[in-house]
């Protein structure tokens, strides 16, 4: 009877999971900014910021909810067993140079063919930023999304569909993401740059997780993503420039991927894994 009951939940369990995430995330954001929207005043830079980790607990939440529902401890020791560091493998750790190498190699160029504005930042504490959001919201983009989604389409694809979502649940913040913020008329062009960027991010993070089944080496991609945006980022750009420089950026990412591809196939997965 349990398992008849459950069996529905298991089949809508990715489109649970989004839906808490969202519902969970988006509410605690608008929790945080109603003060300054009541008072119809811009958001302060500090309740900006506040949005952010707020919006950390819904992918975290909801992942560990749907776990421990759909498989009790056995799921729960299965999260913790996928974040030990022996699972990483010593050869999968240069890729994690890809996120920063691309960001500088990007600004560099630039410089020096566009403005000086590009100029990149180097702001090393900022990869403290990082940390809370790739050790965080991993626990439900690779913890339990990935894979149901992965269960149902080929790994790129799933990679694809859930880097249009991670993009997307990053709606209410992405005004305030980057040096230019808030980006004005600009804000949609930067989105899309953002997306693109991201979404070829979530295929590099999906390539490692399906090569080492390590959730803390997806943890640790997303990391140095996040912290190399924000400690190299040009500080000086306006908002068209960092549209503009996020859009290469993701577009030398879609390089990696292409690459990827053409290797490993739809299924990202070399023949070792």
């Amino acid at each position: 009877m349990r398992t008849e009951q459950l069996s529905p939940l298991r089949r809508h369990a990715v489109a649970i999971f989004f839906g808490l995430t969202f519902a969970v995330s988006w509410t605690a954001a608008l929790l945080v900014s109603a003060p300054s929207l009541l008072r119809h005043e811009p958001l302060p830079r500090m309740t900006a910021l506040l949005m952010f980790p707020a919006m950390l607990l819904g992918p975290s939440l909801a992942s560990l909810f749907l776990r421990g529902l759909l498989e009790g401890r056995r799921g729960l020791r299965e999260l913790l067993c996928s974040l030990q560091p022996a699972r990483i493998g010593v050869r999968w750790l240069p890729a994690l140079l890809i996120p920063p190498v691309m960001i500088l190699v990007v600004l560099l160029a630039l410089d020096r063919l566009g403005s000086p504005a590009y100029a990149p930042n180097l702001f090393l504490p900022g990869f403290l930023f990082g940390v809370p959001a790739g050790l965080i919201e991993e626990i439900g983009w690779t913890g339990i999304a990935f894979p149901g989604m992965a269960a149902q389409w080929p790994e790129l694809q799933a990679s694809l569909g859930l880097g249009l979502l991670w993009s997307c649940w990053h709606l209410p913040v992405v005004n305030f993401l980057g040096a230019a913020a808030p980006h004005g008329n600009w804000w949609l062009a930067f989105f899309a740059a953002f997306a693109l960027a991201m979404t070829a991010m979530r295929v590099l993070i999906g390539w490692l997780y399906v090569n080492t089944r390590s959730l803390l080496l997806a943890q640790l991609m997303h990391v140095v993503s996040t912290g190399s945006l924000v400690a190299f980022s040009a500080s000086r750009v306006s908002a068209a420039q960092e549209a503009l420089w996020y859009a290469v950026y993701g577009a030398l990412l879609w390089v990696a991927v292409f690459v990827l591809v053409r290797l490993f196939g739809s299924s990202l997965r070399g023949a070792s894994a």
